[in-house]
């Protein structure tokens, strides 16, 4: 099912392959997004433009998606985006260590199709 396409959204993932698949995934669910390769281009773009979601790849060069976010939370304390985690660590505690870094939600790698779908529906439910 597809969302509000007035969703802006912003994949921060350093892989090219993960960043092809989950642009197709959210190109059939009706929307685009912009990307970038880390958390540092993740903060500038930020800076530059408003997004309504992040999807955070937690482990990428120069700063990974856990600090990119606490930094997130630090300069846009009320009104940030939604930050989903995107991760290959699917241990006990990762889930923990990403909410406590003030991510809003978690999804695991590979990313399947229903998965974001679902993410994308509860975090955009409290989107303002």
């Amino acid at each position: 099912m597809a969302l509000d396409s007035s969703l802006c959204i912003l994949l921060a993932e350093d892989n090219a392959s993960s960043q092809k698949v989950i642009l197709q995934m959210l190109k059939r669910l009706g929307h685009r997004a912009d990307v970038v390769a880390n958390g540092i281009e993740a903060c500038q773009a930020l800076e530059r433009q408003n997004y309504d979601i992040v999807l955070m790849d937690v482990r990428m060069p120069e700063m990974d998606g856990l600090e990119a976010t606490r930094t997130i939370r630090q300069r846009w304390p009320v009104n940030g985006p939604k930050v989903i985690a995107i991760t290959a660590n699917a241990l006990e505690g990762d889930r923990d260590k990403c909410l406590s870094a003030g991510m809003d939600d978690y999804i695991t790698k590979p990313v399947k199709m229903i998965e974001l779908s679902d993410v994308l529906n509860r975090v955009s439910s409290t989107v303002s």
